[in-house]
């Protein structure tokens, strides 16, 4: 299959003429070592999932570094985490960059690990799958926001899809980018795979039986605010072990918790936070959604939709080497104020899909699965007036429609593909 160029190549080639290391972390089948290999070719690489290599590392850790001097392509590094010691080590011995490129597949775990031993050394890159941009071979590189002049840019590339649902139910793994790969023997190989590898590894998990059904359940839950209580119910397991599964699944960069909006102003807000798959193709095998057609016309659809529109989004600014956990959110609530005819005042509940904070500014997304969008579905945007400290900037409604617009003064409507 002819390589993809990834939109975050720059990124982790800057870093490498600043860092001594560069650890390239994300979900198994996202492109790391490919990537790797494309932009160091010159240099050697050592897999450890290859079991020999990884027995020796971990027995002899001495012999093993000895036997493969910097510069150094060291996959799947988490599972030798004695060697992060000695990498510290030679980067320590020289002023050289570039020393070590480091992968793996649990990003947390791997964050944790480098703080400890590589701090200052090491430049931590999130590799997420396939972009629209990405698979559109679209170079377009600015992180995503809504505003007018992100939109006269962003028009210069932008390129609709013959068929977003095709996109949204394959999903973004470069492997499956080739039409030849059997979509549902791609998925249970995958998820076989992170079973046996990565969950086993995170935690002891013994009933892989159950973790595959809570995975399902999660599937299922994807776009909806995190209930531990239902899910456990489901799967037959107490809370505390669904808390340490869904830590797990995050860990491994399978889902993604978005936190809600947290202010002393919005006295309603709810404050529990929402569950999202990283990839859709995904979600879509594990709650049985067999085809395209079937996925856009299901109950699920909207939910899918929204879930694929929040991952661009995240990766339009992890392709950055930006991390955006810090300034997205949502919010839910009550704040929001009603007047009735006859003058009584109440409020009721509503929801912001997706929140940007940057530089003091809050800027409010809907995303509504429709081709026609109106003014109507961003009355709730009103509610982060209330929030003093901030500036409220233009938000937008994210859809399927032809074309950008205006839906007024302050709110946009921008089609999916301007991500």
């Amino acid at each position: 299959m002819q390589y993809i160029n990834r939109s975050i190549e720059n990124t982790i080639q800057q870093s490498s003429k600043t860092f001594k290391a560069i650890l390239l972390t994300g979900a198994r089948q996202t492109g790391k070592s490919t990537l790797l290999k494309e932009l160091f070719n010159d240099v050697n690489m050592v897999t450890f999932d290859d079991p020999f290599l990884e027995e020796q590392a971990k027995e002899n850790p001495e012999m093993f570094m000895s036997l493969n001097e910097p510069p150094i392509i060291l996959d799947e590094i988490q599972y030798v985490p004695n060697l992060f010691r000695y990498i510290k080590m030679s980067c320590d011995e020289t002023k050289d960059k570039g020393l070590f490129y480091l992968s793996g597949s649990q990003p947390f775990k791997l964050m944790d690990l480098a703080s400890d031993s590589l701090a200052g050394r090491v430049s931590v890159i999130e590799l997420a799958p396939l972009s629209l941009r990405e698979i559109m071979r679209d170079n377009f590189n600015t992180p995503f926001i809504p505003t007018m002049e992100y939109i006269k840019v962003r028009k210069k590339t932008a390129k609709k899809p013959a068929n977003i649902w095709n996109i949204i139910h394959r999903g973004g793994y470069p492997e499956l980018q080739d039409n030849s790969i059997d979509w549902t023997m791609f998925y249970s190989s995958y998820i076989k795979t992170y079973l046996e590898r990565d969950v086993r590894t995170l935690a002891a998990v013994q009933d892989i039986e159950a973790f595959r059904k809570f995975m399902v359940a999660c599937a299922a839950r994807t776009g909806q605010m995190l209930n531990y209580s239902n899910i456990a119910q489901e799967v037959g397991k107490d809370t505390g072990t669904i808390r340490n599964w869904m830590s797990i699944l995050e860990a491994s960069g399978i889902i993604y918790i978005l936190e809600p909006y947290v202010s002393s102003a919005l006295k309603r807000a709810i404050k529990t936070p929402k569950l999202y798959f990283r990839d859709t193709g995904l979600a879509a095998y594990l709650t049985r959604w067999l085809t395209p057609e079937t996925l856009a016309n299901g109950a699920m659809s909207g939910a899918f939709f929204e879930t694929y529109i929040i991952s661009e989004i995240l990766k339009s600014y992890s392709n950055r080497g930006l991390d955006y956990r810090y300034f997205v959110s949502y919010y839910r609530g009550k704040d929001k104020r009603r007047t009735s005819a006859n003058g009584m005042e109440s409020y009721e509940e509503a929801e912001i899909d997706f929140i940007i904070e940057e530089n003091g500014i809050l800027y409010p997304i809907e995303i509504k699965q429709k081709s026609k969008v109106s003014a109507d579905m961003a009355n709730t945007f009103k509610v982060l007036d209330k929030v003093s400290d901030k500036k409220r900037g233009s938000g937008a409604v994210i859809c399927m429609c032809p074309a950008p617009g205006s839906l007024n003064d302050n709110v946009l409507q921008i089609p999916y593909w301007y991500i």
